[in-house]
């Protein structure tokens, strides 16, 4: 099934589980997205792929809202405690891994190595943000 998820404010009345389910829900939604936009890139159909870019840059910025202090553990979350010990860390790679996005959008169409730049510039943010962030899975 299908669903949006909106920005929050800061004061927001979800549930610690909605918070971790919504995460996940964000990161598995930006995972199966960038394996589309590998796809449309390389197949040359950028049109499709930057609108993905776009909904990924997006979907960054709102998980920056998604890691609220009482949602360290419970409901199978694979966030670390890394993460709210280097927020500004954590929070500084969503927004270049959103702003990375964006910049995609802007070269992708002239770039002589699509996977090398979509490596670079997506898969990157995804690895070290893993390696640091979430639990071997």
């Amino acid at each position: 099934s299908t669903f949006v998820i909106l920005s929050l404010p800061a004061n927001s009345e979800l549930s610690v589980e909605e918070v971790i389910k919504g995460r996940k829900a964000l990161f598995s939604k930006n995972y199966s997205t960038a394996k589309r936009v590998q796809t449309f890139a390389t197949k040359g159909e950028f049109d499709k792929a930057k609108t993905l870019m776009l909904e990924m840059s997006e979907n960054y910025k709102t998980l920056l809202e998604y890691f609220p202090e009482n949602s360290k553990e419970g409901f199978k979350t694979e966030a670390l405690p890394a993460i709210w010990e280097n927020k500004d860390e954590f929070n500084n790679l969503m927004t270049k891994s959103s702003n990375d996005m964006m910049q995609l959008t802007k070269i992708i169409e002239t770039s002589d190595d699509i996977k090398g730049t979509l490596g670079k510039l997506m898969w990157a943010n995804c690895k070290a943000c893993h390696s640091k962030f979430r639990a071997p899975h």
